[in-house]
C-alpha cells in the first residue's frame, strides 16, 4: 500500500524544493553549512520522518552575522525600487513553487492543503504589497520657525533584523517580516521553529535562486536552525537592532526582556484568546460559518483562532444547537486529502495540553457539549488527531483565561446589552483579534469605538481568524503590541531621522534664543 507521502506526491514536492534526507540548517544566502546536531522533522500527518536538518552552532551563527553585517553595508545603498525588484522576483518564484511549498507546509505542520496553499499565497501577496511600497517610503516636510530653514524627516534602514517564527505559520510570518525588511534596506536572519525546520530550508532554497541570479552578496537572507538557545543569540546580540518574534506570551516575555536589556527593539506577535460576540441581531448562518472555521481551522492552532463565543441569552440555545450540529459534519483526517476539514495537532505535547484543558474546564464546573478525545486506528497512527470540542463555561474560569492551542471552543452567555458582552470579551489578558456578529449599526459602532474592543483587530460580521495583507496585523496587552504586514508597519524596520537645513547666511537659534559672540 502506498504511503501518504507517496499517494499525495510529497516525494516530488520535496525534490522540487531541494529538500534532502539530511539538510544543512545554516545559510548566508546561497552558501550552506552547519556543525550542530541533527533535528528530526516528523510529520504529524502520519508520524513518518520527513527529513533531518543540522542545527546551527555558535560558530555558525557568528559566520552568519559577519555575512549579514557586511551585506548590509551595500544593500542599504541600493535604491529602494531596485530592492523592490528583488522582492518582485521572489514573489514570482513563490508562484512557481506554490503547490510543492503549500504541500510541504501541510505535511510538516499538519494544516489542510488548502490552508497550506493559502499561506504561500500570503507570501505572494506581501511581496506584491512590498513592491509597491518600495516607491513609497515617504517622510514628512515641516515648516521651520526659523527663516530660510527647511525641516523634514526621513527613514533609514535599521540593519540586521532577527526573525523568530512559530510552527503554526511556518512560512508566511517570515515573509511578512522579510519582504518589508528587504524593501526598507535591512538584511534578515531567520530562526524558524524547530518543529518545522524543513519549511525554512525550502524558503531559503527559493530565495537563494533569486540572490544567485542577481549576483547579490551573501548575508541578505540568512537562515539559522536550532532550539531556544539559538534564538537567545539573536536576542542578546547588539548587532541585531530589531528582533521580530512570534510565539507564546511566555516566550515573548523572555524575548522582550533580553532585547530590552541591551536597549534593542522587539516586535512581538504573541498569544490570542479571541472571542466572537453574537447579539440578538446576528445572522445565525454567518455566525456558524465564522465561528466553526475560526475554532477548528488549522486544528485551533492559529493565534487568531476563535476560543470564546459570547452569545446573548435570548438566542443562546438557537446558536448552541446550530454550532453543535455543524461540528457533527466535520471530517477529521489527513490534511492533504481535501475532503477533510481538520488535520492533526503539531505533536503529542499539544495533544496533552488539549486533554488537560478539557479536564480542567469540567473540574471548574463547565459542561462538555461536544465530546473531545484523541482519535486512534487507521489513518491516525501519529497520535496527533483530536476531536474539536465545545464546552459551556464562564469567562472567569482559569482555563478560559488561558490560550489552549487546540480546537476547544468555549460558549459563554450574556444577558444585558452589548456593553456587557464587550466587557466579557475584553476580560482576558490577551488582545489580538475580536469580532461581533450583528446587523445593528449601533452595536457594531459601539464595538469599534474607543470603549469597545481592546484588541488590535476588531471585525464586524466576519470571524476572528484570517487577515488581509493590506492591514497591520497584531494585538495589544499580552499579545505584545507589535504590528506586521500592511498599513505603515514598514516603519518598525527603519530608523526615523529629523533633518534641518539652513540655507541662509546666518545662524538663528530655535525659540528665539540669543547667543552672540
Amino acid at each position: 500500500m502506498a504511503t501518504i507521502a507517496q499517494q499525495f506526491g510529497m516525494t516530488e514536492a520535496l525534490e522540487l524544493l531541494g529538500i534532502k534526507a539530511v539538510n544543512e540548517g545554516t545559510s548566508t544566502g546561497t552558501q550552506w553549512f552547519s556543525g550542530g546536531e541533527l533535528i528530526d522533522s516528523y510529520s504529524p500527518v502520519d508520524g513518518q520522518l520527513i527529513a533531518k536538518v543540522k542545527a546551527s552552532t555558535e560558530a555558525d551563527y557568528e559566520k552568519v552575522m559577519q555575512a549579514a553585517t557586511e551585506a548590509f553595508k551595500t544593500f542599504r545603498l541600493m535604491p529602494a525600487p531596485k530592492r523592490g525588484e528583488i522582492v518582485r522576483q521572489f514573489g514570482e518564484k513563490l508562484r512557481h513553487y506554490k503547490e510543492p511549498l503549500g504541500k510541504l507546509v501541510s505535511y510538516e505542520m499538519g494544516k489542510s492543503y488548502q490552508e497550506g496553499l493559502g499561506e504561500v499565497q500570503e507570501m505572494i501577496d506581501i511581496c506584491d504589497f512590498a513592491v509597491g511600497l518600495s516607491r513609497q517610503l515617504h517622510g514628512l516636510t515641516m515648516h521651520s520657525e526659523r527663516p530660510s530653514h527647511r525641516m523634514y524627516e526621513q527613514y533609514h534602514p535599521l540593519g540586521v533584523v532577527g526573525i523568530i517564527s512559530a510552527f503554526n505559520f511556518p512560512v508566511a510570518v517570515w515573509s511578512w517580516n522579510t519582504a518589508l525588511a528587504w524593501i526598507c534596506g535591512d538584511v534578515c536572519v531567520w530562526k524558524p521553529s524547530e518543529k518545522t525546520p524543513l519549511c525554512g530550508v525550502a524558503c531559503q532554497n527559493i530565495i537563494a535562486e533569486v540572490l544567485r541570479e542577481n549576483h547579490l552578496p551573501e548575508g541578505i537572507s540568512c537562515l539559522i536552525n536550532g532550539d531556544y538557545k539559538i534564538g537567545q543569540l539573536l536576542n542578546r546580540d547588539t548587532r541585531v537592532p530589531l528582533v521580530s518574534a512570534t510565539g507564546s506570551t511566555r516566550m515573548g516575555k523572555i524575548v522582550a526582556q533580553e532585547v530590552a536589556a541591551r536597549l534593542g527593539r522587539s516586535l512581538l506577535e504573541l498569544g490570542g484568546n479571541n472571542a466572537i460576540i453574537v447579539t440578538p441581531d446576528a445572522d445565525i448562518k454567518m455566525t456558524v460559518i465564522g465561528a466553526v472555521f475560526g475554532a477548528v481551522g488549522t486544528a485551533g492552532q492559529r493565534c487568531t483562532s476563535t476560543r470564546r463565543l459570547i452569545i446573548h441569552e435570548s438566542i443562546y440555545d438557537k446558536v448552541k444547537d446550530a454550532i453543535v450540529a455543524a461540528y457533527g459534519q466535520l471530517r477529521i483526517g489527513n490534511p492533504l486529502d481535501q475532503n477533510n476539514h481538520v488535520g492533526p495537532l503539531i505533536d503529542t505535547h499539544a495533544v496533552e495540553q488539549y486533554n488537560k484543558a478539557l479536564a480542567q474546564v469540567v473540574a471548574e464546573g463547565g459542561t462538555i457539549l461536544v465530546e473531545g478525545g484523541v482519535l486512534t486506528g487507521e489513518g491516525y497512527e501519529s497520535g496527533c488527531y483530536v476531536k474539536p470540542a465545545i464546552a459551556e463555561a464562564k469567562n472567569d474560569f482559569a482555563i478560559v483565561q488561558h490560550e489552549t492551542f487546540a480546537p476547544v471552543l468555549y460558549l459563554l452567555k450574556y444577558s444585558g446589552d452589548v456593553t456587557e458582552a464587550i466587557a466579557i470579551q475584553n476580560g482576558v489578558a490577551q488582545g489580538l483579534s475580536s469580532a461581533i456578529m450583528t446587523n445593528n449599526l449601533r452595536e457594531a459602532e459601539a464595538f469599534l469605538s474607543a470603549a469597545g474592543s481592546d484588541c488590535g483587530i476588531a471585525n464586524v460580521n466576519i470571524g476572528t481568524s484570517g487577515a488581509e495583507i493590506g492591514g497591520a496585523f497584531g494585538g495589544e496587552k499580552e499579545t505584545g503590541g507589535g504590528r506586521e504586514s500592511g498599513s505603515d508597519a514598514w516603519k518598525v524596520y527603519m530608523r526615523r531621522q529629523t533633518n534641518t537645513i539652513n540655507y541662509s547666511t546666518s545662524l538663528p537659534l530655535a525659540q528665539g534664543i540669543k547667543f552672540d559672540l
